[in-house]
Parts: C-alpha cells; sequence; structure tokens
C-alpha cells in the first residue's frame, strides 16, 4: 500500500470553488461591519458624516466584491491559483513573534530592524543582514519621528536610550 494519497484521488483544483467561498467570506465580512456599525451612535453634527458610515461604506464596498466574485465564479473566467510556498509566510510570521517577544527587551528600533529584514526575506531579499540593516536604518528615523517631533512614546532599548537620551 501506497503513503498519500494517490493523483487519482486527490480533490480537482477548482477556482470556481474558491471564488464562491471567498464571496463567502467576503459577504459575512460585510454583515459583520454592517451589524457593528449599527451599534455606532449616528450623531454626524453640521457634517452629517457620523462614526458608522465609514464601516458602512467599506461594508457596501465588500458586498459588490462578494457579488463580482460570484459572478466571476459562475462564468468560470478565474485563473488558475499558483502554487503556494509557505517559506515566505514564515518568514514574515517569525519576524513578528521575534517582534513581540523582543519590544519591550531591546526595544522598537531592533526589534522593528529585524521584522523589517525578515520581512525582506520572506519578500526574497538577500542578504538578511543587509535588510535588517536598512530596517535599523528606517527604525532609527520611524523612532526620531515619533519621540522627537510627536513626542510620543515607544518601546525604548538600550539604542533608543543612548541615541535619543533618556
Amino acid at each position: 500500500m501506497s503513503q498519500g494519497i494517490s493523483p487519482e484521488r486527490r480533490p480537482p483544483n477548482n477556482p470556481r470553488g474558491a471564488a464562491f467561498v471567498i464571496a463567502a467570506g467576503l459577504a459575512g465580512l460585510a454583515a459583520l461591519l454592517l451589524v457593528d456599525a449599527a451599534g455606532l451612535k449616528q450623531d454626524g453634527g453640521y457634517a452629517g458624516v457620523g462614526p458608522g458610515d465609514v464601516p458602512r461604506i467599506i461594508a457596501y464596498g465588500l458586498l459588490v466584491l462578494a457579488v463580482l466574485t460570484v459572478v466571476s465564479g459562475l462564468k468560470g473566467d478565474l485563473p488558475k491559483p499558483p502554487r503556494q510556498a509557505p517559506a515566505p509566510v514564515l518568514w514574515i510570521l517569525g519576524g513578528l513573534g521575534l517582534q513581540l517577544a523582543l519590544l519591550h527587551v531591546v526595544g522598537f528600533v531592533i526589534s522593528g530592524a529585524l521584522l523589517f529584514g525578515m520581512t525582506a526575506r520572506g519578500f526574497g531579499q538577500k542578504p538578511l543582514w543587509m535588510a535588517v540593516a536598512v530596517g535599523l536604518g528606517l527604525a532609527l528615523v520611524i523612532y526620531g519621528v515619533f519621540d522627537q517631533l510627536l513626542q510620543l512614546n515607544l518601546p525604548a532599548g538600550p539604542l533608543e536610550r543612548l541615541i535619543f537620551g533618556g
């Protein structure tokens, strides 16, 4: 007996079914937004625009996308989905996990640089050290803007204390 699924028993790659599942997800998300927006106080004041208007607009847009996705699924003019590669997603998730774990230990700049580097690596940038170096420069600029110009606090580590004081 062979291991795994034999090729003749494998489920077909059906983009039509995927289109209907995606359309259902879009419609469900739209319904969730509409229900949430209905609970918001509609006090538009002089402008006539209240806090529930933007979620409603987004929900209506999602409903339009859901209908268009169903139409495309019924027509069958959908492209064959490409083969999925898990490695880029794992690089990005690893970077997010590292940033979450290290943010309050090493600060915003170093954890942001690691996230940037690993995300760039997930998108195919090599070598990793160069992407982390670029991320370090960007994170320093972002930290400086938030700390010095906007007077908003981001988690500071030893590098931030050394450069920006404390």
